[in-house]
This record gives structure tokens, sequence and C-alpha cells, in this order.
């Protein structure tokens, strides 16, 4: 076999074997200047634990023994817009395909490629129709013909795929159009692990005559962050873009030679240097607010200005974040689906909730529904029923009372016997209104998640209702300047977020829940507090309660889709954000524990964790919890 390397894509000069077992050479993505990974070369770290099998003694070892020199990635990163259901599942493929287009098209391949072949490898979640309900096969071929999860018209997907698969045709990036059969060329290898990460995937090419132009291997390994195997020693690991030739060169490169928390700027737009306030620790990052006197937000958007933005840019970009966040929680509330795709046939909760709330802040769906509100009710249009109680009656044989509600008589049933010592309790409900708005606001979001709609990676999208929902309880409830409300939060909460990605993992295949829900808890409970004033020192803190009581959370998806547990975990990783930040205020810097200790902490639990409990859908809630047996097709 012979080859040429071009701008660091392999390509072949021979024919190649029409089979999986292809031997094949990576193409470092976007060329040698441009490459990117998420394994380690020599002397520069993974951002993740990882355990390697020793082969003479068998014994397996914890290899992320070194830690980066500074976890500031931008904030546009950590949060992105994208599709659901599954950020590694779903919008990381999709990236990925529009990468290797965007690869082609760049060293002009497109016009040659006759066929392609995609191999899929994926121990998370492990059964192929898992990935078919998490819409990867759709994700891919769709990212193949150009689509990116930012910009991609959610509405058309399902048509898109459909069409692909009757006309056995894939228009690659929009411009070639080449004979694609799904059977024969998207292979599912569970015989075949790629090292690196275990949500990964190889993509081939081949001319007219068969013979293989080009390959590589991507690793979508959280949040929506694909990476390769191959780097540059300098390379930003965690840059999110998918044409890397049109952005700053801060973003993709990164030198630590200054003394950190020294403000140095660079004097030229493509200097690879360092941003100005670099961090590699939460104590590192207390020790800049220290030493020039910023909050975190402050340092994080200074930093932001590094990578070739403008306080112009930052503001619209935050704004813009935030727009598709409420917009996630208005699609949430106002839908009039009743069910979410999949088996579990799971009812959406999300409108009935927002109703029963009789707060109207998006006009126009303030006022109830009676379908949806539930199907012992028939309130008239603007009336929802009141809370159901009764007071303790002074007849102890009465067993049933009248209560008046919206004008008409109810009989409340209570529950047990009255001729008994300890006599029973009769129904009645709490209001609560900092809890019943949150988990409204967060089920919102990730019913929209589950139903494949658009959301913001935040830093997943199995937790995107966790932010959301806190900041949109901040908006409403609690700011009197909501602007400002929104930068703050969102810069505070991306700092810690680049301390979890750093320092630990947002990966479920990796971490499982704790990755997920606990890190999006971590952030809000933080981004919560700096909103409310607190110290940098208690902000941290904050987050550090936030995470700490989520450490060993599994991940165990009934029938491997992100609803159940997933949606109302992120209700209850709402309530213990804010919960975790009144504690951190009310503490007034009495701790034991700090946060960087408590993500070392977090990345060992992962390293220890089984993988059953890992995205795999292998354990808990969903092997104990039976579902039908009917296998939908992909």
């Amino acid at each position: 076999m012979s080859s040429v390397l071009l701008a660091g894509l392999r390509i072949y000069a021979r024919r190649a074997p029409r089979s999986a077992s292809t031997a094949v050479s990576l193409l470092r993505h976007h060329g040698t200047r441009r490459t990117v990974s998420h394994t380690a070369v020599k002397g520069y770290p993974t951002n993740v634990p990882s355990l390697h099998q020793n082969k003479e003694g068998g014994e397996v070892a914890d290899s992320a023994g070194v830690k980066p020199e500074h976890a500031v990635i931008s904030t546009f990163d950590l949060f992105s817009i994208g599709v659901g259901p599954s950020s590694s599942h779903t919008v990381g493929p999709m990236r990925a395909g529009k990468i290797f287009i965007t690869d082609l098209q760049e060293l002009g391949l497109l016009d040659r490629v006759s066929a392609s072949r995609l191999i899929r490898l994926l121990i998370s979640p492990l059964t192929t129709r898992s990935l078919c309900r998490h819409h990867t096969p759709q994700a891919i071929l769709l990212g193949l013909e150009g689509s990116d999860p930012e910009t991609i018209d959610c509405g058309t997907i399902p048509s898109r795929y459909e069409a692909i698969l009757t006309n056995k045709s894939l228009h690659l990036g929009g411009n070639r159009r080449i004979h694609f059969d799904m059977d024969r060329d998207m292979l599912w290898r569970w015989d075949e692990v790629l090292k690196t990460h275990p949500n990964g995937m190889r993509f081939s090419c081949f001319n007219g005559n068969g013979d293989l132009l080009a390959t590589n291997e991507y690793f979508s390994v959280g949040g929506g962050f694909v990476v390769n195997d191959k780097t540059k020693v300098d390379e930003n690991l965690f840059y999110k873009g998918v044409d890397k030739s049109i952005v700053h060169g801060a973003r993709l490169h990164q030198t630590h030679q200054a003394e950190q928390g020294d403000a140095i700027h660079p004097s030229k737009d493509d200097d690879p240097g360092h941003p100005p306030y670099p961090f590699d620790s939460g104590n590192s990052l207390l020790a800049i607010t220290r030493k020039h006197n910023l909050t975190i937000a402050q340092i994080v958007h200074d930093n932001e200005r590094y990578f070739g933005l403008s306080e112009q840019d930052i503001h619209d970009k935050l704004m813009r974040i935030w727009a598709v966040m409420d917009g996630c929680i208005r699609t949430g509330v106002s839908t009039t689906e009743r069910t979410l795709p999949g088996r579990l046939k799971l009812r959406r909760r999300a409108p009935m909730l927002y109703r029963r709330l009789m707060r109207g802040f998006y006009p126009g769906i303030g006022i109830p529904a009676t379908h949806l509100i539930g199907p012992n009710s028939s309130t008239s249009a603007g009336a929802v029923d009141a809370p159901e109680g009764m007071r303790p009656s002074q007849d102890t044989e009465e067993r049933s009372v009248s209560m008046p509600s919206g004008g008409r008589s109810r009989a409340t049933i209570v529950t047990g016997s009255f001729d008994h010592a300890v006599l029973p309790m009769p129904p009645r409900r709490t209001n609560i209104p900092a809890v019943d708005f949150l988990s409204c606001y967060a089920i919102a979001v990730n019913e929209v998640n589950a139903a494949g709609g658009r959301i913001v990676t935040s830093p997943t999208n199995g937790a995107a209702g966790v932010i959301p929902a806190v900041l949109k309880y901040i908006v409403e409830f609690v700011s009197d300047d909501p602007e400002r409300s929104i930068k703050t939060f969102l810069l505070t909460a991306g700092a810690v977020g680049m301390l979890f990605k750093r320092g630990s993992t947002i990966s479920a295949a990796e971490g499982g829940c704790q990755a997920e829900v606990g890190v999006a808890c971590s952030m809000a409970s933080a981004g919560f507090a700096a909103c409310m004033g607190a110290s940098p020192e208690t902000v941290l803190q904050a987050a550090e309660i936030g995470i700490e009581h989520n450490l060993g959370l599994t991940c165990d998806p009934i029938d491997g889709l992100v609803q159940v547990p997933c949606i109302e975990r992120n209700s209850l990783g709402a309530v213990k954000a804010i919960t975790a930040a009144q504690l951190s205020m009310a503490s007034d810097g009495v701790y034991r524990v700090t946060l960087d200790e408590a993500i070392e902490a977090m990345r060992l639990t992962a390293a220890d964790m089984s993988v059953k409990y890992k995205e795999t859908s292998l354990s808990g809630l969903a092997t104990t919890v039976k579902i039908p047996l009917t296998v939908p097709a992909c």
C-alpha cells in the first residue's frame, strides 16, 4: 500500500477491502496545524481519568496523574446551542460528521468520493436500539450532509432521515450526492473497541474504484465536544467548533509561560499565548480574584476578550444562549403534545405544572387548557384547581368533608381508620413557589430535549434543565437587572464548568450522572450565589456543596432513553442547586471541604464506578423497571 500525507490527511492509493476490518490510519483533524485530541501525547494530560490495563501484571492503574496547567476554555464552548436528546450521542456525532466533510472539502477530496462507510463503535449505551433512540444514525448522516447542531431545523430531521433511507442517497456537504445503503454502509461493531473514550466512531470514504481515500476516528467526549486520537501539544483540546480555519488563534492554542494571575494581553491577534487570567483550580481562581479585585464573572469575561471577542460580542452571545434557554422553557410549557417519543410513552408534565402555577409569564399561554390539566378536572377557562386540603374535622367519625374549590364542592377522602390511637392525617398541600417553579422549568427543558428539540448543552443535554431553571427563577423572582444577572450567572457557572471539564469529566459515559446533573448542579449553585452578591469564596463553596451531594450519582436510563430518571433528576438538581447556594451564604465562610477536593473526589469516584452505572442501561432502574418488548425501527 502506498499513501501520501496532504496537510495531515492520510490519503490512500490502493484498492481498499470493503470490510469493517479495513486497515486504517488516522487523518489528523483539520491538518497537522489544527489537530485536536482527547488523549494525551507525551507530557500532555487528558481531561478525564482513564484506566489502562497493565499488560504484564494485569493490574488496572489510574493514568490521570497529571493535570493541565490551566482550565480556561471559552464559555461558548461549554455552553453551546444544540439538539436533543443527547449531547454525546446526537450532538457529538452530528458535529463529527460535519467535521469529516469539512476536512474533505478543504483538501479537495469531496469530488472524488463515491461511497462512504461509517463504523460506529460504542460501549455506551451498548445496544443498537439505544443508539436509534438517541437519534445517533440520523445525527451522523445529517452531519455528513452538512448540518450543524446549532442551526439545523429540528422539525426536518425525521423527513430528511427517511429520505436518505428510502432513496439510498446521501448528499455529502450538500454538494456531492453518493449512493448510501444504510444496511451495508453503516456498520455497528460491538466486537471492536476504539481507544481513548467509550463513545467512538470511524468514518471512511472511497472513490469509484473502491479505493480508500481517507479515514478518521472521532470521539464524542460529552457536552457535544468532539476530539481526535492525535493532537499537537499546544492546541486547545476543548474547542467545539467545526471549521477551525475561521476562528481566532487563541481558541486553538494555549501556552502558559507567564506567571499565573498576571493580566497579560496579547500584542497580536494570533498570539498563541494564554488568556489574561489563567487558573487551574478553585484555589488559584480565588487567588486571582483577590489579587486583581475582580469577581469570577469579570475574570471569565476578560478571558473571553482574549479569544477575540468584543464586549458587545460577549453580551450578544450570552443573551443568545439565554434566549434559547428561555425559548426552550416556553416550548416545554406550551406544547400540546401529550407524550414523549419512545416505548415508555411517558406523559409530558410541564404544561400541566405550569398552568397550575397560575403565573402567565409567557403571554397567551397563562390561561389553562382544561384537557391538559388532568382527567378529573373540569375547571372553566381562567381558573385552576385550588390546593386540595382539609382542616381536621370536629367529628372524627366523618370520613369525608367538602371543601370549596372554584365555587364547587369536592369530597376529600381520608385514608385510614378513625377508630385508632393514631388518627389519619387529612390530605393537604403546601405551597413552595421556588420548588414548584424550578421543577416546572427544569422538566420543561428536559422534555423538549427528550423530544429532540432545540436546547443548550449546559454542560450536557442530559443535564440541560438545571441551569436554565435556576437562571429563569433568578430572572423572574429575584433580579432587578436581568441582563446583568444573566451575564453574571452564565460566566460564573462557566468558570466552575471549566474546572470540572479539565479536572474530572462532564461525560456520563465516563463518570455516571454525577458528571452531568451533578456538575450542572454545582455550576448553577455558583451562578445563583454570584447573582446574590456572594463573595468568590462563598460562590465556590456553593459549587462544592452542589457537587458533594451528587457524588456517586449513577446513570441508569430506562430503555436507554434520556427520560427516566433523567427528567426528574434535573428538577431535583435545580432545587438542590439553590439549596446549596443558600447554605453556603448562610455558613459565612465556615466549611471544611474545598471545591478542588470535591472535584478530585468526583474524578476518583468516576474511575472506581462500574461501567454498569455509566450510561449503559445495564443496572439500576434500567434493569428493574419492566417495559414493553416491542422494538421500534431506527
